[in-house]
């Protein structure tokens, strides 16, 4: 589903206006690096504020990116970055779906936002996201039901690049104190876990798609 945006990045919209703000997110910051797990801080439109050692080591064979880098904004990153699969296993239906899912309720409430319009203009510039953005994702939802687009408690596979960890679970952990959140952002966690095995005659995991789109939305007819 990953593609290569063509547009450049908006800058950033800051979102703590006031020195109380950020000083405190500052500081934020300092309690998320002292987190062994993956720890990220977003703004509504998934802007990276901060972020620990983890996250960076997790996503540190990830290639360069003009628009999509992991460490600048999450949403873009699992949605356009080629190397997302790489690190988020089950890519499409674990990482994708739910986040253009995130994507939609974002738009609902920052309808205006430009950074949020720069990445709706982006999935337009492809057929298929579009159809996964406007059917597809409608379709998804009334089949695995509201629970599946939910961040906080969702359980999805990633891939470590640490051999000592490889394939693993993360159990996300979202976190929005008071004046975390009065500043617009929020804090997500990804808790590391050993994967649960898979059956005898459970199917292999895809970890590439053969085409870059939504294996739920049907191939738009010529």
């Amino acid at each position: 589903m990953a593609f290569q945006a063509g547009g450049q990045r908006p800058a950033p919209r800051p979102v703590l206006q006031s020195p109380e703000a950020q000083a405190y997110v500052q500081d934020y910051a300092v309690l998320v690096e002292a987190v062994s797990f993956p720890s990220f801080v977003v703004d509504p439109r998934w802007d990276v504020v901060a972020a620990n050692s983890a996250f960076a080591s997790l996503f540190r064979e990830v290639g360069p990116h003009p628009t999509a880098m992991p460490g600048d904004n999450f949403l873009r990153f699992v949605l356009f970055h080629p190397d997302a699969p790489d690190v988020l296993g089950d890519h499409e239906s674990s990482w994708c779906l739910p986040m253009l899912a995130q994507l939609r309720t974002a738009l609902e409430r920052h309808p205006h936002d430009p950074g949020l319009q720069a990445v709706r203009r982006d999935l337009a510039q492809d057929p298929l996201m579009e159809a996964a953005f406007r059917q597809g994702l409608t379709h998804w939802i009334s089949a695995v039901g509201e629970d599946a687009v939910r961040q906080d408690g969702a359980v999805r596979p990633l891939l470590h690049p640490d051999p000592r960890r490889g394939t693993v679970e993360c159990r996300i952990v979202e976190e929005a104190p008071y004046t975390l959140r009065e500043a617009g952002c929020t804090r997500l966690t990804l808790v590391l876990r050993e994967a649960r095995r898979p059956g005898p005659s459970a199917r292999p995991r895809r970890l590439r798609r053969p085409a870059p789109h939504l294996t739920v939305v049907p191939t738009p007819e010529p």
